[in-house]
């Protein structure tokens, strides 16, 4: 995906909040977006994420399943959460079942499934902030949009997103996200973009080291291995065993993977820093 020339004002004679804004959105990277306020940020992802036309430039390449968590919700829609998820799942090309399965277990995960059957005009801030993530997750987008979307959350359901964010990138998806905490995620964010001034500046990680994985036990073969977060290189090791090679991005999603599989035993781990 990439945005060439993009520029964007509010009215015929406002400034211009982007002006000329080229970026490369690579699949399966982590990307922040930074400035301070009033800068654009907002704006921006609205632009990335299809909610906003440009006035000027071309977005081309958005994956067909873009999810995205405006920085505010709107929590008086007229349905339940469930509902709510039922017609996001819809808007996706979902099967209703499949909605549902996907819904419920996530709003397991950040603790709100005991609001499933209530409305969204009843639920607190923070657990309308919840239903605004999980309607984002429930697609499993190939484009994941995050403006401010750990705001309001507890401790425990921004650890959540933080995984999910983690295991969505590993898995291929774009995610492109503002936070207000510097520390958000930081050692696995593959690319920053300093907003501000009309234009968008891009500096890169350095490449993560690798880390290998070594360990029996485990089931499917190397095809099914591969498919595993994050997983570069799978090899067969001396005396039985695999060796899985990731990096220090996606390693603890990774494990996480490994051993929760039945039978599976971790023999060593090694790289890294």
């Amino acid at each position: 995906m990439r945005l060439e020339g993009v520029g964007l004002r509010y009215g015929w004679r406002g400034s211009w909040v982007l002006r000329d804004v080229c970026l490369e959105l690579p699949p399966g990277r982590l990307i922040r977006a930074q400035g301070g306020n009033g800068c654009g940020k907002s704006t921006l992802l609205q632009v990335v994420a299809g909610a906003t036309r440009p006035g000027r430039g071309r977005v081309l390449g958005r994956p067909a399943r873009t999810a995205y968590v405006p920085e505010r919700f709107p929590p008086a829609l007229p349905f339940t959460a469930l509902e709510y998820l039922r017609l996001m799942g819809r808007v996706h090309g979902l099967p209703g079942a499949e909605t549902e399965r996907r819904g419920a277990r996530l709003l397991a995960r950040f603790g709100a499934e005991g609001h499933a059957d209530r409305p969204l005009a009843r639920l607190s801030k923070g657990t309308c902030q919840k239903v605004a993530v999980v309607q984002a997750l429930v697609a499993e987008p190939g484009l994941l949009v995050l403006d401010e979307a750990w705001t309001g959350l507890d401790a425990d359901s921004r650890a959540a997103l933080d995984e999910a964010v983690e295991e969505r990138v590993a898995q291929g998806t774009t995610v492109v996200f503002v936070d207000h905490d510097p520390a958000r995620l930081a050692e696995r964010t593959d690319l920053r973009w300093a907003v501000g001034g009309g234009t968008v500046a891009v500096t890169r990680q350095v490449a993560a080291a690798a880390v290998r994985i070594d360990c029996t036990g485990v089931t499917g073969g190397p095809d099914g291995l591969s498919a595993l977060p994050g997983v570069r290189a799978v090899s067969t090791l001396a005396g039985g065993g695999i060796r899985l090679e990731t990096d220090e991005t996606h390693s603890d999603a990774l494990l996480r993977a490994l051993l929760a599989e039945p039978g599976t035993h971790i023999r060593r781990v090694s790289g890294g820093q």
